[in-house]
């Protein structure tokens, strides 16, 4: 498996996976692919050049298979602090250690940044895997925001965790 930082040469590549995931996993992100399937290509550009906003991608035999992104905050009260945001592997690659090895880079990358001190991730309550992927890597629950998100009239609530690096 490839671990890499995606670039700009990759952005349509990411583009593919970010709408299947959407698609596939609608519950697991706060973004739609109604909202996305229109204009990603251009959000994700714009992403990619952002110094606050790394995306990492994880490939086997040259297919894009996950990806995960570290953003860094930009204000000065909040500089010590990452999110984890985008995680996503494509279902025949889940339960592999492809998204443990996304996040142990995401984590490394975050204590290589310059004052960050703590990392920040938000997972729907109902998904046990990657719950139980990230307590394993030592994030902690630190609240439980009920009926967080809302697609087709049903609720998911949404566990916030933190990791203290």
């Amino acid at each position: 498996m490839e671990l890499r930082l995606l670039t700009l040469k990759d952005v349509e590549k990411y583009v593919q996976i970010r709408l299947q995931a959407l698609q596939e996993s609608p519950a697991s992100f706060a973004s739609s692919f109604e909202e996305e399937k229109y204009t990603a290509l251009q959000k994700y550009e714009i992403r990619f050049q952002s110094p606050y906003s790394l995306t990492f991608g994880a490939f086997l035999s040259g297919q894009l298979v996950g990806v995960v992104t570290l953003i860094r905050e930009d204000r000065l009260k909040t500089r010590h602090r990452a999110n984890i945001v985008a995680m996503y592997v494509l279902p025949d690659f889940r339960g592999s250690g492809v998204g443990k090895a996304l996040i142990e880079t995401a984590i490394e990358q975050a204590k290589q940044l310059e004052g960050v001190e703590q990392i920040y991730l938000s997972v729907v309550s109902a998904n046990s895997p990657a719950r139980n992927l990230y307590i394993s890597l030592g994030f902690q629950v630190f609240s439980l925001e009920k009926r967080a998100l809302k697609i087709n009239n049903v609720y998911f609530d949404e566990e916030h965790m933190v990791l203290f690096l």
